[in-house]
C-alpha cells in the first residue's frame, strides 16, 4: 500500500515547502539565523525549529523536556506555550547544527510518508494533545510550513513560492475558516452577502451569506449588492488571515466598497490564525 491518494497532496506541498526553506537557509552565516521575520516573536531560527519540532512530532518522537523562560512576551496561550516548547529548547543551537538537523528531519519523514498506509480518517495526536484526523493533520502541516516559508522568505528578502502547491492548500484553509471568522467576530447584517475579490498569483472570488439567524457560508457565485466587498491581493490576503501584519499597515493595498464600518470591522477580525 501507499499514501492515500487524498493525502498526495498534502505530502506534495509539505515536500516543496520544507525543501524550499532548506534551501533558503543552507547559506546563512551565524547572524542571519537571527533576524526577525513577521511571526510574532520568532527569528529565522525559531521558525526553523518550530519547522523540524512539529515534524519530529508528527513522526512520534517526544516532545522536549523543557521549561520555558518566564519573559516570553509573545506567549499568551497554551496554545502559544505547546508550540513554543520545541522553539525555546534550540535557542541556542548554531547554524550547522540548525541546518543539519533540518536534513535529518526532511529525510525521516520523507521516508515516513512514502511508507504511510493508514487511511486519511485515522486519528493521531494534534497539537496539545487533541486527537485528529490524519487528513486534519497533514492538511494543518501543509498549511502551516508554507506560511512559514513566506515568513522566511519575507525575512530573508527571497519571494517567492505564492503560487506554490502549498499556496493552494493555505487558500482552502484560509477559506475555510473564512465563514467562522464573519459569524462569530463581525457583527455582519442578517440576511446579507459579503464579497472578497482576490487578485494575484492565487485568485479567487468568494461570497460570504449570512441567513437570517446569522449563521455564514462560503458561495463561489458573486453576490448581487452585497453589504460590503473588499478587494486586495493574494498576499496581503494572507498577511491578514495569519496575522503577520495589522489591517492599518496594509490599508492601501485593500479596497473596499459598500459599508466601510463593517469592512473594517472584518479587516479588524481578520486573523485565523492562533
Amino acid at each position: 500500500m501507499s499514501l492515500h491518494p487524498t493525502l498526495q497532496p498534502y505530502a506534495d506541498a509539505w515536500a516543496h515547502s520544507v525543501e524550499a526553506i532548506s534551501d533558503l537557509v543552507q547559506p546563512l552565516v551565524e547572524g542571519e539565523w537571527n533576524r526577525r521575520t513577521p511571526c510574532p516573536g520568532w527569528s529565522v531560527r525559531d521558525i526553523v525549529s518550530h519547522v523540524i519540532g512539529l515534524d519530529c512530532e508528527a513522526m512520534g518522537d517526544p516532545r522536549p523536556i523543557h521549561a520555558l523562560p518566564r519573559d516570553l512576551f509573545h506567549v499568551t496561550s497554551d496554545h502559544q506555550r505547546y508550540m513554543e516548547l520545541q522553539v525555546d529548547v534550540r535557542r541556542h543551537h548554531t547554524a550547522p547544527e540548525m541546518t543539519s538537523e533540518l536534513e535529518y528531519t526532511i529525510i525521516r519523514r520523507n521516508r515516513q510518508l512514502r511508507n504511510e498506509n493508514r487511511d486519511p480518517g485515522t486519528k493521531v495526536r494534534g497539537p496539545l494533545g487533541v486527537e485528529i484526523t490524519l487528513e486534519e493533520a497533514m492538511r494543518y502541516r501543509a498549511f502551516d510550513i508554507w506560511v512559514h516559508e513566506q515568513d522566511l522568505r519575507t525575512a530573508l528578502g527571497e519571494p517567492g513560492n505564492l503560487d506554490s502547491p502549498g499556496a493552494l492548500v493555505t487558500r482552502d484553509y484560509l477559506l475555510d475558516a473564512l465563514p467562522g471568522v464573519i459569524a462569530e467576530r463581525v457583527d455582519a447584517p442578517r440576511s446579507s452577502a459579503i464579497v472578497f475579490d482576490v487578485s494575484g498569483p492565487v485568485e479567487f472570488l468568494r461570497t460570504v451569506r449570512i441567513d437570517i439567524k446569522g449563521r455564514a457560508t462560503l458561495e463561489t457565485a458573486p453576490a448581487l449588492g452585497p453589504a460590503a466587498s473588499l478587494s486586495l491581493d493574494w498576499e496581503t490576503y494572507v498577511r491578514l488571515a495569519c496575522g503577520r501584519v495589522s489591517y492599518q499597515a496594509v490599508a492601501d493595498r485593500v479596497k473596499t466598497e459598500g459599508d466601510t464600518q463593517l469592512a473594517e470591522r472584518i479587516l479588524r477580525n481578520f486573523t485565523v490564525t492562533q
